[in-house]
């Protein structure tokens, strides 16, 4: 079987065989994928549109369906069952965003010891020296963020 390929101006291609056996549906497929064209792309697009779509029927169905009924105590500030005292608008002390961006940062150093933690014995001595190497750079990090007194609540 010899498969020609003709590319056209809109990169649509057209496989003709010069064969009178019918070709494996295993050939086109790895002849699709070795040409990069814009068709390959057309799951990946599909399931976006699919994605957007369903957000936009339900939040549009939730607005439609949905009660609309507004009295005075819906609308009244509801604070975990305390009632509200004085402004709302009350600035917020930046260790509190400090201490929660170092939480987040610490968290995702521990994620990273999962995959260590399944391939250690593949990794070896190695791989050992890595991770010893990645903690030692959170390590400083953490020393640093202790020297500073960033994680010192005084307020």
């Amino acid at each position: 079987m010899k498969l020609v390929i003709s590319r056209y101006t809109l990169n649509f291609v057209r496989i003709v065989i010069k064969s009178t056996s019918p070709p494996d549906f295993m050939d086109i497929l790895m002849l699709a994928i070795e040409q990069n064209t814009p068709i390959n792309y057309l799951p990946v697009v599909v399931q976006l549109v699919v994605a957007l779509g369903f957000v936009a029927v339900t939040i549009g169905a939730t607005h439609l369906l949905g009660p609309k009924r507004r009295t005075s105590d819906k609308l009244t500030t509801f604070e975990s069952g305390i009632p509200s005292i004085g402004n709302a608008r009350q600035p917020m002390a930046i260790k509190y965003f400090l201490v929660a961006i170092l939480f987040v940062l610490f968290d995702v150093e521990v994620i990273f010891f999962y995959p260590y933690a399944v391939n250690f014995r593949e990794l070896g001595t190695e791989g050992f020296w890595a991770v010893v190497m990645f903690v030692s750079f959170f390590l400083c990090g953490f020393i640093y963020i202790v020297k500073k007194g960033a994680l010192d609540w005084e307020d």
